[in-house]
């Protein structure tokens, strides 16, 4: 995993604040925990940092050999996956995974419209041994998403800029609506930059680590609101006919 991301993470950093008045509480904080084989990190394969740059989820398929994440991620060819990765460990305990094609619209984008669809796919190798991902993670079971309101657990991978602990993050949240839009939102703290493309999960099974995802981290400004405190905010586009087209088109790969 001594790989770089190709650019900054996505989902916007926050800005320095300016002396103000204490901020309002946020209802969620996310917590630090192990993480899940189904949940990982993205790490590019070029330049010469050390860092991961997106979150991303294995997500069940008929070759066993496909993850999800945000579409602004753009995993490409030159990446890796890291399931439940592990900061400064000398073998990963899931191993790491090469990237070998991509599947996204090309009209995605972080604003208007364009944001619906900032979704994406990607294939992944299989282990030296013959295995597939899935064979070793388990996988989520990719669902439309049945509505604005939903009790959802989303686990990304905070880069270490924002967070030093270089740990998953998990939060039990209930999504709602983004207003003007037809995309989802849900508020808790601690999803900085680098969690763009973590899952949402409705009936998360904690003994197998799935559960259904019904979105990701992403859409409007690459899944948060601008400005000092963003973190506290994430969105997700809506899970319709448009990502199930998309997965159609990568399982068929």
């Amino acid at each position: 995993a001594a790989a770089a991301p190709a650019a900054e993470p996505a989902k916007p950093a926050a800005e320095p604040a300016k002396p103000a008045a204490p901020a309002a509480q946020v209802p969620n904080t996310a917590q630090h925990f192990d993480g899940v084989p189904s949940v990982g990190v993205l790490f590019s394969v070029d330049g010469d940092a050390r860092t991961h740059h997106c979150t991303a989820s294995v997500v069940h398929s008929p070759h066993r050999n496909l993850i999800l994440t945000a579409g602004h991620c753009n995993p490409g060819t030159h990446a890796a996956f890291v399931p439940q990765y592990r900061s400064g460990a000398t073998t990963q305990p899931y191993g790491v995974w090469a990237i070998e094609e991509s599947f996204a619209y090309d009209d995605r984008g972080t604003t208007g419209d364009k944001a619906d669809l900032d979704f994406a796919f990607a294939t992944v190798a299989p282990a030296e041994d013959g295995r597939s991902l899935e064979e070793v993670t388990g996988g989520n079971l990719l669902t439309p998403t049945p509505g604005y309101t939903n009790d959802v657990t989303v686990i990304g991978y905070p880069n270490v800029r924002n967070d030093p602990a270089d740990r998953a993050v998990r939060c039990d949240a209930r999504t709602a609506r983004l207003t003007g839009t037809r995309e989802l939102r849900m508020d808790c703290g601690g999803f900085y930059g680098g969690t763009s493309g973590s899952p949402w999960l409705t009936d998360l099974d904690d003994e197998t680590g799935t559960g259904r995802v019904i979105g990701v981290i992403g859409g409007l400004n690459g899944g948060g609101p601008k400005g000092p405190h963003n973190d506290r905010t994430s969105y997700s586009p809506y899970f319709g006919g448009k990502i199930l087209s998309l997965y159609s088109r990568a399982v068929r790969s």
